[in-house]
């Protein structure tokens, strides 16, 4: 077996005696595809594949810290297919991203980071299921922070965000799929979110980890 790939992980003393397994995956790039932070333009539109924060509750729970029986499964998914038809959609795709670590948030300010763009988000669109709300609100957690395995965020030309939303919807992994805001020119590199009563609140990168590293 010829060794193409490896990773490092930096673990607590102890944390790390049994296997850990780390696969790759070699794939072929259409020519013509343009896909990267540099093709993302004010007025694009910002599309998540489905509600958020499952995994990194159903993680927890499954833990047992706070002696609580949720109900709440992982999102973990294979996307590959839904990759491919949103790709395959008439519509210009500029960015995708998975937002595992950080959730949301944290995934939406990296994209926006030292940009001459900004993101601006709706609370009011954001998909979530009434188990994670409740979650949440009982722990005090931020959805937007909590880390997603089956999820994939979309930002793509604001005229195309319909098709590519109706696209997404026809995948069992996308039903819930939403728009949930769009690029702007100001603030520059930042992500700022309209809340349900109409304020305006900035959504700063995740500082801390409410669990030990899942992903």
């Amino acid at each position: 077996m010829e060794i193409v790939t490896g990773d490092f992980k930096v673990v607590e003393r102890g944390k790390a005696d049994r296997i850990f397994i780390n696969t790759s995956g070699i794939g072929i790039r259409r020519k013509k595809l343009k896909i990267g932070r540099d093709f993302i333009k004010t007025g694009d539109k910002v599309i998540i594949s489905g509600v958020i924060g499952e995994h990194e509750l159903a993680v927890l729970t499954a833990r047992k810290r706070f002696g609580i029986t949720s109900g709440i499964r992982s999102d973990c998914a294979p996307l590959a297919g839904l990759i491919r038809e949103i790709l395959s959609a008439p519509g210009s795709v500029r960015f995708m991203r998975d937002p595992t670590r950080g959730g949301v948030a944290t995934t939406l300010n990296e994209i926006a980071e030292a940009s001459d763009f900004g993101m601006l988000i709706h609370e009011d669109r954001i998909p979530l299921s009434a188990r994670v709300i409740s979650l949440c609100e009982m722990l005090g957690f931020d959805p937007l922070y909590l880390a997603n395995e089956g999820k994939v965020i979309v930002v793509c030309g604001g005229k195309d965000a319909g098709r590519i939303l109706k696209v997404m919807k026809r995948n069992r992994f996308g039903r819930r799929a939403a728009v949930i805001g769009e690029v702007v020119a100001e603030p520059k590199g930042k992500v700022v979110m309209k809340t349900s009563i109409g304020s305006l609140r900035i959504v700063e990168m995740l500082s801390g980890s409410h669990l030990p590293r899942i992903c």
